[in-house]
């Protein structure tokens, strides 16, 4: 199966993986809704969505039960709900700009997995570890950055397009929540690619080069980053919650004082696309944080993938490269929705202040520390 796929022609096989990923993305998302609703009821002590039934599919002997207990015709429901509730549009609204902001939402978390690697195989013909990757550029993430930080444009469109007051507010906070945490996101990796880029050696900003750099042999090489630069993991995060306005940063929505921000006036299908591309963004930005700073598709430090899969057939050890990736990726989905339902959410001005006052110079710093200890490295 696998020597059949590496004969296709290269934009068949990219068509194929971008498929897949986007076939992955979607259903990810939009099991997260139902996670939310799970991961809220054990961490607050309370019954979840476990009591809901469809009529028929609930009596089957089992699996009726079973589908029960974990939620699953909650799912189903909020799907059908989705997509055959009626479309009420507000008569006050920008309708070209108010229909454009939920697609410009879920494009950005669609184009920026094309550089995301989400596994490994080993290629016996090269003796090599391969990447399961749509484009393994030499600019991953900045094309991350890039891209990603293009989703802000949805929340801005959809409060001035509403033509009301909430979600013009809603849109004025994502769009300064957005710069005061992308330039700490930014500096927080600088540290990262100073380390992997030696001098002489030929100069790459590839996801794909952060875990090979975590793959190698000795003490400093298969040091997972998080071990390595623990406060740029630690800036990153925060930078992270921040840009996906997940709780305790949820300004954008906040419904405490802004009813629900940005997407006051939406419903239907078009809020149920916010939220898949909130969900979407949060995977991808989970993903990123594996890759940089949790040894990527490796099961653990010092133990690179290739210790496991060496001499296994090529496609069960693809499996077993992207498996790990997804099991870390997925806790910190998890990790996501536990902060959600333990932190009480900021004030905007706990917000800015947080992000100007104190991560920032933090950042800034930890810039300057890992640069001159790098230096220091390299010229000992």
């Amino acid at each position: 199966m696998i020597e059949l796929y590496i004969s296709l022609p290269v934009w068949v096989q990219a068509s194929i993986k971008g498929l897949i990923a986007i076939g992955l993305i979607i259903p990810i998302a939009g099991a997260c809704s139902l996670a939310e609703r799970k991961v809220s009821a054990w961490i607050q002590g309370r019954p979840g969505p476990n009591r809901a039934r469809a009529w028929g599919l609930g009596y089957i002997p089992i699996l009726g039960p079973i589908l029960q207990r974990l939620g699953i015709f909650h799912l189903m429901a909020d799907g059908a709900k989705f997509v055959f509730k009626e479309d009420v549009v507000p008569g006050h609204v920008n309708k070209f700009y108010y229909y454009l902001a939920p697609l410009v939402a879920l494009v950005p978390s669609l184009c920026t997995i094309v550089v995301v690697p989400f596994g490994a195989y080993f290629d016996s013909a090269t003796e090599t570890i391969k990447p399961l990757i749509l484009a393994d550029v030499d600019i991953g993430i900045l094309a991350v950055f890039a891209i990603g930080s293009l989703s802000v444009y949805s929340l801005i469109l959809a409060g001035w397009a509403s033509n009301s007051k909430y979600p013009f507010l809603g849109g004025i906070r994502a769009s300064a929540q957005l710069i005061s945490y992308e330039l700490s996101m930014t500096l927080s990796v600088i540290p990262v690619f100073l380390w992997i880029n030696a001098p002489g050696a030929e100069a790459t900003l590839s996801l794909v080069a952060v875990v090979e750099s975590q793959s190698q042999p000795g003490f400093w090489g298969g040091m997972w980053f998080i071990f390595l630069m623990p406060l740029c993991a630690f800036v990153f995060l925060v930078s992270l919650f921040a840009e996906t306005n997940r709780q305790p940063f949820d300004m954008p929505e906040s419904e405490a004082d802004l009813v629900g921000g940005f997407h006051t006036e939406y419903g239907e299908f078009k809020w149920s696309i916010f939220f898949v591309a909130e969900y979407a963004h949060m995977t991808i930005g989970s993903a990123v944080f594996v890759l940089l700073f949790l040894g990527g598709w490796n099961p653990l430090p010092w133990v690179p993938l290739e210790t496991l899969i060496a001499g296994l057939p090529m496609w069960l050890g693809g499996l077993m490269g992207a498996g790990i990736f997804l099991a870390k990726t997925f806790f910190f989905i998890f990790f996501f929705m536990w902060v959600r339902w333990t932190l009480p959410r900021f004030r905007y001005d706990q917000v800015m202040k947080l992000g100007w006052q104190k991560l920032l110079p933090l950042a800034i710093a930890n810039v300057i520390f890992y640069a001159l200890a790098i230096a220091v490295i390299e010229l000992s």
